[in-house]
């Protein structure tokens, strides 16, 4: 038989099952390809919040990468938390190395409000993570960390994507969802525009939107669509997941990765 297009999820591990690597190998499965996972980071996570986590020395991190890459081979690769500089420089350095598009969420905060990036590791994102990253898909707390730039208005999605773009993305995926109103994303490469528009649900089990998102785009990308296409099925795809997102704990659940194999 032949193998399913590989992605390869470069991310801190979601003790639950949320978001992080969990969350993006579930989508992977999801979406018809085949989830392999480098670990950056081991949190304790539940749905009330991180109480703590660990990041992995640079060379366990490396040698998995190495490990999978040379051996398997990627069509797509997906970053999530790197923690560190040490890490974000690292990670920067073999997806640069990497003959496929890269999906980069330059996560800096969990839903909770926890801090997963140290603040000496942001200047490392925007000189050697961003400029390597085909695209690049923060949210609006991530945009006013990397830029400066808050954004309360979907007029200021323009602006913010500019800003990020100045950093070397080819792409840039701005999300909207903490936006009143509907769910709006502005995509560009700074020639070309896609606002992404959907309902908003009256759901607040949104663990791991972010996570899965990134991860829907880069199984996409290695299924062979291009950034736009890409960008747009995946969007569809986490809409259908916030809708059906669940309880778990007595705090904030997951989306529902499985939710089409449900309808089914």
């Amino acid at each position: 038989m032949t193998a399913p297009p590989r992605v390869l999820t470069v991310a801190g591990s979601d003790s639950g099952g949320g978001a992080g690597i969990q969350a993006d190998l579930k989508t992977m499965l999801a979406l018809g390809t085949h989830g392999m996972s480098v670990i950056t980071a081991v949190t304790a996570q539940n749905s009330l919040g991180v109480q703590g986590f660990w990041e992995l020395p640079v060379e366990a991190v490396r040698a998995q990468y190495r490990s999978v890459v040379d051996d398997i081979g990627v069509q797509a690769v997906k970053t999530g938390m790197l923690a560190s500089a040490e890490l974000v420089e690292t990670v920067a350095e073999l997806l640069a190395g990497t003959d496929a598009p890269a999906v980069v969420d330059p996560v800096g905060v969990s839903k909770h409000g926890d801090s997963l990036l140290a603040a000496s590791a942001l200047d490392s994102v925007r000189t050697k993570l961003l400029p390597v990253a085909t695209v690049a898909t923060p949210n609006l707390d991530e945009v006013a960390q990397l830029t400066g730039i808050e954004v309360d208005s979907e007029d200021g999605l323009r602006r913010a994507a500019a800003a990020v773009l100045a950093y070397g993305p080819k792409w840039v995926l701005i999300k909207g969802g903490h936006l009143r109103g509907d769910a709006v994303d502005l995509l560009t490469d700074g020639s070309e525009e896609h606002v992404l528009r959907a309902p908003r649900h009256d759901n607040r089990h949104t663990h791991g939107t972010g996570c899965t998102l990134a991860s829907a785009i880069a199984s996409q990308l290695a299924k062979g669509q291009g950034v736009p296409e890409a960008v747009m099925a995946a969007k569809e795809y986490v809409t259908g997941a916030i809708a059906e997102g669940f309880a778990l704990g007595g705090g904030i659940g997951p989306v529902d990765h499985g939710w089409r194999f449900r309808e089914a």
